[in-house]
């Protein structure tokens, strides 16, 4: 029995964090991509190996025992240590890491990401890459929660702890407006403040007095757009997201109130990627200058200065 207690699963430990952080059998196995009884046998598997409950299975909603409650800090430095150690095995040869998971926002998977992962994929040979793209409260989220090695999104106010943080981006938002027709008496068509992006807006414009009166909130790029563009109305976007929608028929002006600016970072979690990090960050910082900033100056040059990269 004492013997058996030693086996202690690497895979069982991965499987009691993510069941601590997603707060269901369920949610942790569609978060691992196994099945909920696989959770479940791991976790037993673990108990046996610990000698004791985890997990109240009498709890609603799920709770761990005071027993879980004190190994998880420990399960959670035993993972950041392994992710440490495949690190280092991968950079010593960097023809020979295997598994690289990346999270980047919406607004670059056009004209930055193929290029990026293209560039590495030459360099990381054995390297099997994970992208995921979405909005950067979502990406931040993953990132915490271990499922993303590195994320590219906006800056989000709050602790820094336990991250390394590289900037890439400082860039305005911008007015919108159909071509020919700055200035119009137009409604406003707001990016949704379900987005990390909208409550930006919402918040700066509550401060400036309050927002225009619109019907409208939407979370795509292309469609508001293309709203635009047909003289549907005028909206408040950022240059990358103007770029990643890719359309013709609008006219890039000043914000009719106070500027605003958002800023573009790199996060990973701390000590676990070596040197990696600063690397992306460097190839990223070049891709941005070239396909974002050197584009938009040339529509737009009264962003010079406004929109720049960060650390070049």
């Amino acid at each position: 029995m004492a013997g058996q207690r030693e086996r202690i699963s690497l895979w069982a430990v991965e499987v009691l964090v993510a069941l601590a952080e997603e707060g269901a059998i369920t949610a942790a196995a569609r978060r691992l991509a196994v099945s909920a009884s696989t959770v479940s046998q791991q976790i037993a598997a673990l108990e046996a190996a610990l000698g004791a409950e985890l997990v109240d299975r009498s709890a609603r909603p799920f709770a761990l025992t005071p027993a879980g409650r004190a190994f998880l800090p420990h399960a959670e430095a035993m993972l950041d240590e392994l992710a440490r150690g495949r690190a280092g095995v991968g950079l010593a040869d960097p023809s020979g890491l295997r598994s690289f998971r990346l999270g980047m926002i919406e607004d670059f998977e056009a004209e930055v990401t193929p290029l990026l992962l293209a560039g590495m994929g030459a360099e990381l040979t054995a390297c099997r890459f994970l992208l995921e793209t979405g909005p950067s409260h979502r990406l931040a989220a993953q990132l915490e929660a271990r499922a993303l090695d590195m994320t590219v999104a906006a800056e989000i106010d709050g602790s820094r702890e336990g991250l390394t943080v590289l900037p890439l981006l400082t860039e305005p938002f911008v007015a919108v407006w159909p071509e020919g027709q700055v200035g119009a008496t137009l409604p406003f068509l707001h990016y949704s403040p379900r987005t990390l992006m909208g409550r930006q807006i919402a918040a700066h414009l509550a401060r400036e007095g309050g927002a225009p009166a619109h019907r409208f909130e939407i979370d795509s790029y292309p469609a508001i757009l293309a709203m635009v563009a047909a003289g549907q109305g005028w909206s408040i976007l950022t240059p990358s997201g103007v770029r990643h929608g890719a359309r013709a028929g609008v006219t890039l002006a000043p914000l009719p109130v106070a500027p605003l600016a958002r800023k573009i970072v790199l996060s990973a979690r701390a000590g676990t990627m070596a040197d990696l990090p600063a690397r992306v960050a460097g190839r990223l910082r070049d891709l941005l200058a070239a396909r974002i900033v050197a584009p938009a100056l040339a529509e737009a040059p009264w962003l010079e200065g406004a929109l720049r990269v960060e650390g070049l």
